[in-house]
Order: structure tokens, then C-alpha cells, then sequence
């Protein structure tokens, strides 16, 4: 029997609910954000000179001006540099950027500032520690420290150093980055050659020369990987993905070298010692080991996964009169891992999808929030304030107290692709909340921007299973965003250590999982029918199918992260890449040579020596789901119990506090263990 887990009755009494904040305008020119970033750094040079001519620092002259004036502004710097993923408008794009440079420069210039270290210094040496709020503690030990490790402290000859390498590799970020969102390129196709290709797919390529057009975008790549019959079709279009943006690869070269001068300057042995001194993980051996460990646990399984695709691989050979030569290669994956889930467990993702049209599915999701975390989604229909005319607006609410809703916040979702957008799914905070100076809140605001396909005239946009999960993960952030209620933006939501902040969303993932909460989701697009319950079987039955080998991919692009991080030597990225993909994905590459981490966003944009944060954090994931949410999903207590104990603390107390405070104990990881099959 179904469990009932929400009324859907989001837009009924909304006309009381008005918020107290207004959402953000987004209207704009390319010269106003030139304008306003100049304006911002010349406000913000001016409050360092004022916090570096104090004579006697507080707490209330030196931390709280400048808290306040971050808490004040962050809205604004977010804005300006959140255009250049989103905005139509090319021109608005560069300007963006262009922004974010003077920021970054101008941020690189500021946290430089021996006189304004000073101050923070003679703070922290004069102050008693234990008499201020612990979140006011940490904000000054966290500054300081900050301080010190962009050089404050060394020489002024090496702090000169310093600085210089880190504005060349913000340059580099930024480039890397702006290469991959205005990526053009594209492989051309004839309809036999994507032969097996959904029809639906196939009919939203442009035509070219009477060919048709494959970009990278998700909707079109993927497809073709997973379907097209032909084996060099799936292995043009994944060379070419992983091709692309060749520009990319010598940014990265010139990155990762002066990623090594910076942490010697700075007195650490590698790039990834420096990193990790501030996560959860604390050290490059730690990591290591980690991934190590993982390797050898999931190897045996993974090799036992690879052959059983051999096998159907030889048998589709066979059966199409082609020739087989006993190997598996990178691009056979998606295509035979397909085919297994539709001949051993009769999974038809087209006919899965039917059952999740994206409006639908958006509303019942949010469903599943409201009734988890207390909170009402209601959606702006007449007065929107977007970025684009496609994007959803939603104002969020707490009902704790159901007679007197609490504003919570704003949350948009730009869910389909368009020419110069970002170009995978992705969860980007535009506002941090934080306390006022006359104690009001102000509130976060907070943004999904992901690449589901487009509706059609026949069909409204159908997602895969697989993009339903994403969806949670991506709001999962979205969710940690809106309930951080700290005093600090330097501490909301997100804010936390990296190799902690992907547990939350990858916790909420389970849902997706669960066969009650699967049946709740669902709605056929035509008939309005929810998935029968066999077909919800199945699909459970597959969510471990190839796992060790996705977990085994996972751990290639870890070790890659880690290792060019913490090696002595140079390295040659394409050989290592290549070879280290073989050994460690168990994924052969035939006689091509491919260079993935041209496009490997995350290493140039973040994650740099962090990757290993993805697996690191579902070691936390498992267990709160494990411990708090496996026996009873929708468990309000719970939910409620994990918003204000994980989520809405942000990073203004350590996370293993906090964990430990959720589960009654020391985190482990015996459910991660049973997730990978493991255990």
C-alpha cells in the first residue's frame, strides 16, 4: 500500500504569503556589470584601508565591519558573476566574466593586505576566546588562518610570489572555465549511423549539409553513447567529447605547475598538502589510502562486472554478424551496460521516462521536501524576476508553524539547454543568508541550472531516471542552501568543508531509490498513471548493476585529481590519463588517445586535489540515510531533526560535530560498505 505523503496543494491560500524580501532583478547591461564590480572593489578597498587604520581592534571595529560589509555585498559579486553561465546575451556573458576577473584580482590583492592581517592578528592575540559566540570564534580563527596561508607572514619578496601565481591561475580558471560554456563544437551524423538512437533525440538535431548535428550538450551526447548501435558512432561521439576544447589542456599544464610553486612558496611538500590542511580528510596520505583502499575492494568486483559485458558484447556481435575482438572499450559502456539492464532486467529507460514528465515530476519532488523538511514551495507565475523567460521562480517557506509560515527564501530552477548556458546540472547559490545588523534575517537565495531536454509538440520533456536523481542531488544542494541560518554568509548553507559538501545532496539521491517514494513521483504523461510495480521492482533491482564499475570510473578521476596534485615529477597528462583509466576503470582504449581532463571542469574549477570529496562524502550520505531515513523515508521527526542539526549550522561548526550529534555517534562506514556490494 502507498504511504501518502504529501496533498498537493501548493498554490492554494498563496495570496497571504507575501514575501518579506523581494526576489532579485535580473535586468541588466554589459556596462552596468563592468560598473558595479568596479564600484564594489572600490568599496571594498576602502573598508580594508579603515580596517587596517585601527588603533585598538574589537570584535565590533575590525570582525563585524567586515562581516557585515561580505554579508551585505555577496548578493551583488554573485550576481554579476552568475551571468556568465546563464545570460542569452553573449555580450552580458563577457562582461561577466571580465567581472569576475576584477573580482578574483581584486580578492587576490585584498587577502594580501599585511595591515589588514595585522589587525585580524592583534585580535585574535587579545581577545578571550571562550567568551565569544562560537560562531564569531571560528569566523576569526578561520580569517586568520586564511591570511597566513595566502602568504601573509612571508617575506614581502615571496608574498609578491604569491600573489602573482595565484592571479595567473585565477586566469587560468577563468578561461578553462569560459571554454567549456561557450563550447561549440559538434560531430555530424547520417541517420544510419545513429541507427538505435531514440527518435526523439535524433528529431531535436539540427540539420547540416543533410547530416545531422551531435553537440556535447548532455541531451544529445548521451543518447548516442548509450544507443546508437554503432560502435564507431558511440566511439567518434565519446573521442570527440572527450576532445573537445583542446585549447584547455596547455591552461591546465601551466595550472598544475604553478600550483606547485605556490605550495612550496607556502612551505607545504605538494599542491594537495595545502588543499587538504583545511578538509575534513586533513592530509594527501589520508586520501590516498582511501582511494587505495577502495581500488582494491572493488576491483574483484569490477572485473566480474566487465566480463558478464563481454560476454553480451561477443552475443550482440554475434547475433549482428560483426567481428568480435575480446575487448571492452571506453565507449562500449554506457551502450552494453544499457543493454544489459534491458535484456536481463527488461529495463526500457525510454518507457521509464514516460512515467516522469519533468512538470509533473518538479512539483511532486517538491512534494517530498515539504513533507520532509516542513517547507512550502510556492511558485511565482505573474511576477516573476528571472534571467531567462523559461526559468521557474519559487518562494519557500517553513511551516513549523503552519498558522504563520516562515519566509525561507527564493529558489530557480533554468532546466533546459540553450547556445553559451552551462552546460551540465549544477546547484549555484546567489545569495547567502545571514543575520542583519538590527538582528532580521536577510535570505538566501539559490539556483538549479541543469540540461533536461526540451519539450516537443508530441511530448512534454520526458526525464530518464537517471536525470530524476540528479535532480535530487542538485536540489539537495539547493536545500542545504535555503535552511542555512547562520549569523555569518561566510558560513551559510554550502559553506562547508569540500570533502563534506556533496553528502547532502547525495543522500537525498535514495529517494530516487525507494520503491514508494519511485510510485509517489510518478505520473504518465499521458494517462496520468503512476509506474506499475514491477517495473518499480526492476528498476530498484538495477541501482547496483555495474556498480563497482562506475564507482571504479569515479576512482580514476580521483587518483588522476590527487595524484598530478601530489607528484614531484611532471606528468603527462594524456599518457596518464589514458593509463591510469585502463588499470583503474578496467575500460580499454583501443588505439586512441583521449583527453578527458580537457574538459574535466572540476579540476580548474574548485575541486582541485578534492575529487576524491564525491566518494569521501557518501561514506556520510549512507549513513545518515542508513541510520535516520532507510526504515521510514518520509519521517517528518527526521528530516526536521537533520535540517537543523546538518543543514541549517552551514559551516559554522565542524561537520563531524555535527554528524555525531545526528546519529548519536562516530560516522562509519558499514552502509557505504553495503552500498558498494561490499559488505
Amino acid at each position: 500500500m502507498l504511504r501518502p505523503l504529501f496533498n498537493s496543494i501548493r498554490r492554494m491560500s498563496t495570496k497571504a504569503l507575501i514575501p518579506p524580501q523581494q526576489a532579485p532583478s535580473w535586468k541588466t547591461t554589459p556596462a552596468e556589470i563592468l560598473k558595479q564590480a568596479q564600484d564594489l572593489i572600490d568599496r571594498a578597498k576602502s573598508l580594508d584601508d579603515e580596517l587596517a587604520s585601527v588603533d585598538s581592534p574589537s570584535i565590533a571595529n575590525v570582525l563585524e565591519r567586515q562581516a557585515q560589509f561580505n554579508n551585505a555585498n555577496a548578493l551583488l559579486e554573485n550576481q554579476l558573476t552568475f551571468q556568465q553561465h546563464v545570460s542569452e546575451d553573449k555580450e552580458i556573458r563577457d562582461a561577466s566574466t571580465q567581472a569576475e576577473k576584477l573580482l578574483r584580482d581584486f580578492g587576490i590583492e585584498s587577502q594580501q593586505r599585511e595591515d589588514v592581517y595585522k589587525s585580524f592578528q592583534t585580535l585574535l592575540d587579545t581577545v578571550v576566546l571562550d567568551q565569544l559566540a562560537p560562531e564569531t570564534k571560528r569566523y576569526l580563527e578561520k580569517t586568520v588562518r586564511e591570511y597566513k596561508r595566502n602568504g601573509l607572514g612571508l617575506p614581502v619578496e615571496d608574498r609578491l610570489e604569491v600573489k602573482e601565481i595565484q592571479k595567473k591561475l585565477s586566469d587560468l580558471s577563468l578561461k578553462f572555465s569560459k571554454n567549456l560554456g561557450e563550447n561549440t563544437e559538434y560531430i555530424l551524423f547520417t541517420e544510419e549511423e545513429l541507427e538505435g538512437v531514440p527518435k526523439d533525440t535524433v528529431e531535436q538535431f539540427a540539420k547540416v549539409d543533410g547530416k545531422l548535428k551531435m553537440t556535447f550538450k548532455y541531451p544529445d551526447l548521451f543518447p548516442v553513447l548509450k544507443f546508437a548501435k554503432s560502435a564507431e558512432t558511440r566511439k567518434r561521439a565519446f573521442i570527440g567529447d572527450q576532445n573537445k576544447n583542446a585549447d584547455n589542456e596547455h591552461l591546465l599544464v601551466e595550472a598544475i605547475k604553478l600550483r606547485k610553486q605556490l605550495a612550496k612558496k607556502l612551505g607545504y611538500e605538494t599542491f594537495s598538502d595545502y588543499v587538504l590542511e583545511e578538509r575534513m580528510a586533513k592530509d594527501t596520505k589520508t586520501v590516498k589510502a582511501f582511494l587505495e583502499d577502495l581500488k582494491t575492494k572493488l576491483k574483484p568486483l569490477g572485473l566480474k562486472e566487465r566480463d558478464v559485458l563481454l560476454q553480451l558484447k561477443k552475443q550482440d556481435c554475434e547475433s549482428r554478424g560483426l567481428a568480435f575482438d575480446n575487448e571492452y572499450y571506453v565507449w562500449d559502456n554506457r551502450f552494453y551496460d544499457n543493454l544489459l539492464l534491458e535484456k536481463e532486467f527488461q529495463i526500457d529507460e525510454q518507457k521509464i521516462s514516460e512515467y516522469f514528465p519533468m512538470d509533473s515530476t518538479i512539483e511532486k519532488m517538491l512534494g517530498f521536501f515539504e513533507k520532509l523538511f516542513n517547507l512550502k514551495f510556492v511558485e511565482q507565475l505573474e511576477s516573476k524576476s528571472t534571467w531567462h523567460k523559461d526559468c521557474k521562480q519559487f518562494a519557500v517557506w517553513n511551516e513549523d508553524d503552519k498558522a504563520s509560515p516562515q519566509f525561507v527564501g527564493w529558489l530557480y530552477f533554468d532546466l533546459h539547454p540553450r547556445d553559451g548556458k552551462y552546460g551540465h546540472a549544477a546547484n549555484f547559490g546567489i545569495a547567502p543568508g545571514y543575520t542583519k545588523e538590527d538582528g532580521s534575517r536577510s535570505y538566501p537565495v539559490t539556483a538549479l541550472v541543469c540540461n533536461f531536454s526540451k519539450p516537443t509538440a508530441e511530448k512534454p520533456s520526458l526525464l530518464k531516471h537517471d536525470e530524476v536523481t540528479t535532480f535530487f542531488h542538485e536540489l539537495g544542494h539547493g536545500i542545504h542552501d535555503l535552511m542555512g541560518n547562520t549569523k555569518y554568509a561566510k558560513f551559510h548553507g554550502t559553506s562547508v568543508s569540500w570533502d563534506f559538501v556533496e553528502a547532502p545532496s547525495q543522500m537525498l539521491e535514495y529517494w530516487t531509490w525507494s520503491p514508494n517514494e519511485l510510485k509517489q513521483l510518478s505520473s504518465h504523461y499521458k494517462t496520468g498513471e503512476r509506474i506499475p510495480d514491477d517495473l518499480v521492482a526492476q528498476l530498484v533491482k538495477t541501482k547496483h548493476v555495474n556498480g563497482g564499475l562506475f564507482n571504479l570510473r569515479q576512482l580514476h578521476f580521483g587518483l588522476f585529481d590527487i595524484t598530478i596534485h601530489s607528484s614531484e615529477e611532471d606528468i603527462d597528462l594524456t599518457s596518464f590519463w589514458n593509463k591510469l583509466r585502463q588499470e583503474t576503470a578496467l575500460v580499454a582504449n583501443g588505439d586512441t588517445v583521449s583527453k578527458g581532463f580537457q574538459s574535466f571542469g572540476h579540476i580548474m574549477g574548485g575541486y582541485q586535489a578534492g575529487y576524491y570529496g564525491y566518494l569521501w562524502s557518501q561514506v556520510f550520505a549512507a549513513d545518515i540515510y542508513y541510520t535516520k531515513f532507510k526504515q521510514d523515508p518520509m519521517n517528518t521527526a527526521n528530516g526536521v531533526l537533520y535540517r537543523d542539526i546538518v543543514l541549517s549550522r552551514g559551516g559554522s561548526r565542524d561537520e563531524m560535530d555535527n554528524l555525531k550529534e545526528l546519529l548519536g555517534r562516530e560516522p562509519n562506514n558499514e552502509a557505504f560498505s553495503k552500498e558498494l556490494g561490499l559488505a
